[in-house]
């Protein structure tokens, strides 16, 4: 009468209740006390008449926790919506309700459940009956030999539970446009997208939360506290990550390796607080370990097998910037972009593209620094030239077009005849007017080619062109930061090629004047007289074509 009277709000305990106590009296015999034989023969086989009327409790929340909130790290069919279990006696598989076990789905009635979507469609059937559930509303507890079509011994059929959570799926950007475009009922099913960036602000209030999680961090896995100059290198190392001056990372898992291997120094050093240098310690034998390849690298270079020159001038010669990413190690190298020209109307030849080593967006950038040479070059004449670019001792695919301004430097050079300065590299895109366009990964193009001047002897005039809408994505490595105090090495942010080309040369640019010539003895006046001069042997030499 008191659990009746505890769940009389609850109709299906209550209509048990009713079934239970007519099957008693109709078992009334069986129940009754038996001799001790037989209670030593229940006693063996670990059943009794009694336990028909055991109940199992399927799911159990507590009053006072709040909504459930579940995460299924291995989203299996059975993990999800449960399973029956079944036991050998005698040689024969039984079952009861006592053996039937709930799923996540159950675990988080409620409440949440948050799965990873990519984890989720690993498995066989779990996506489709995931949709099922929260399409229809219920969970169904079935055989998943059943389900494909297997011969299973009959077991129990458990009615389905009303579905009242909500389901939390997490994947990447990619897998969730493929399954908006591909799967009809996904768009229908998951109507709620909530993007989540990779990178927050660098304000005030961003700074103070970053710090405080930092502390949490320390609490948790008892660390030693961090002192105020360690918290300034972990934010600057955030916005390292983050590639950018008033951003911070929010993969915050790299940030806590640091945090824990800073404390691993800190500790040897029988220090009370993590500063800065143990931070910086922890950073740089991070990097120690990953960077063996640009180790090898700068290796071959000193020895003079890739070929890399920091002094002296050359015509058509350019120091690109090539990066290379190994995912826990992201470096850069520089990489000779050379160009010649002769006489021809071929355009400009991408040896890359010739060789099957450059793709379509390198191969973009090439046509479109050719369109650079037409609206400048041939707006009265013919553009009467055939050229080559080409990088040097380079073996591998080329993509991107970040070197898109180098070769059109190298190109530059030679039309003009002009040396350019080997000690300064050059990084960007370019535009068909000459404009010269961010580009990504520049904090490691800059620190990149600064090692092999230093590899090679500083020698106070070397330096980096850069874009300069990507100045505040600089966050340079204290070492280059000191040398570039001391004036030991430079940065050059330009906006245009034109820039890009004094820098390197030496000598004005030139503007375009009304009688449509340029400043003479300026690198564009001395192109426009090559091209000029080209057109006219061509005439000369080349058979006329017809009309």
């Amino acid at each position: 009468e008191r659990m009746e009277e505890k769940y009389r709000d609850v109709p299906g305990v209550q209509r048990f209740f009713q079934e239970m106590k007519e099957d008693i009296l109709t078992r009334i015999e069986e129940l009754a006390p038996w001799e001790e034989e037989e209670e030593e023969e229940f006693s063996q086989t670990g059943e009794s008449p009694w336990d028909r009327y055991q109940v199992n409790l399927f799911v159990e929340h507590a009053q006072d926790g709040g909504a459930p909130v579940i995460m299924e790290p291995n989203p299996t069919y059975s993990n999800l919506f449960g399973k029956v279990e079944r036991r050998a006696e005698m040689g024969v598989l039984t079952t009861d309700i006592r053996l039937i076990r709930p799923g996540a789905i159950h675990r988080a009635n409620g409440g949440f459940l948050i799965l990873q979507a990519e984890d989720v469609l690993q498995w066989p059937l779990a996506w489709e009956a995931l949709k099922r559930a929260l399409r229809f509303g219920e969970v169904r507890i079935e055989d998943t030999g059943e389900q494909m079509g297997m011969v299973t011994a009959k077991g129990l059929s458990p009615e389905p539970i009303p579905r009242q959570c909500r389901v939390i799926l997490i994947g990447s950007p990619a897998l969730h446009q493929m399954l908006y475009m591909y799967d009809d009922q996904f768009r229908k099913i998951f109507k709620v997208k909530a993007d989540l960036d990779d990178e927050m602000d660098r304000g005030p209030e961003e700074v103070k939360a970053y710090c405080s999680y930092l502390a949490t961090v320390c609490r948790k896995w008892n660390l030693l506290p961090i002192d105020r100059t360690g918290m300034a290198r972990l934010v600057e190392y955030g916005s390292e990550l983050a590639g950018h001056q008033e951003k911070l990372t929010l993969q915050l898992s790299e940030v806590e390796d640091i945090v824990r291997e800073s404390h691993i120094w800190a500790k040897e050093e029988g220090a009370k607080t993590i500063s800065a240098a143990h931070v910086e310690k922890a950073i740089k034998e991070k990097t120690k370990r990953s960077n063996l390849p640009e180790e090898k690298i700068q290796e071959l270079i000193q020895q003079g097998v890739l070929v890399i020159s920091t002094r002296g001038r050359a015509v058509g010669v350019v120091n690109g910037l090539s990066v290379y990413d190994l995912g826990d190690h992201v470096f850069a190298r520089p990489t000779r972009v050379t160009g010649s020209i002769s006489l021809g109307r071929d355009g400009v030849l991408d040896i890359e593209r010739e060789a099957k080593l450059g793709g379509n967006i390198h191969t973009k950038g090439i046509l479109i620094l050719t369109g650079f040479l037409k609206w400048r070059f041939a707006q009265d004449k013919p553009l009467s030239l055939s050229a080559s670019l080409c990088f040097e001792q380079s073996y591998e695919d080329v993509e991107g077009d970040s070197a898109s301004c180098a070769e059109l430097c190298a190109l530059l050079s030679a039309l003009a005849d002009l040396p350019v300065d080997q000690g300064i590299a050059v990084t960007g895109a370019v535009s068909q007017h000459g404009e010269v366009l961010p580009v990504g990964d520049v904090t490691r193009k800059v620190e990149g080619f600064y090692r092999i001047c230093k590899l090679q002897g500083l020698s106070g005039s070397q330096g980096v062109i850069i874009p300069a809408g990507n100045i505040k994505d600089l966050m340079l490595d204290r070492e280059v930061l000191e040398a570039v105090r001391k004036g030991k090495f430079h940065v050059f942010a330009v906006e245009h090629v034109d820039q890009a080309m004094e820098i390197l040369t030496g000598v004005k640019a030139g503007e375009l004047q009304e009688d449509g010539t340029f400043e003479p003895g300026t690198i564009n006046d001395r192109i426009d007289e090559t091209l000029r001069r080209l057109n006219e042997l061509y005439r000369e030499y080349a058979p006329e074509e017809p009309d």
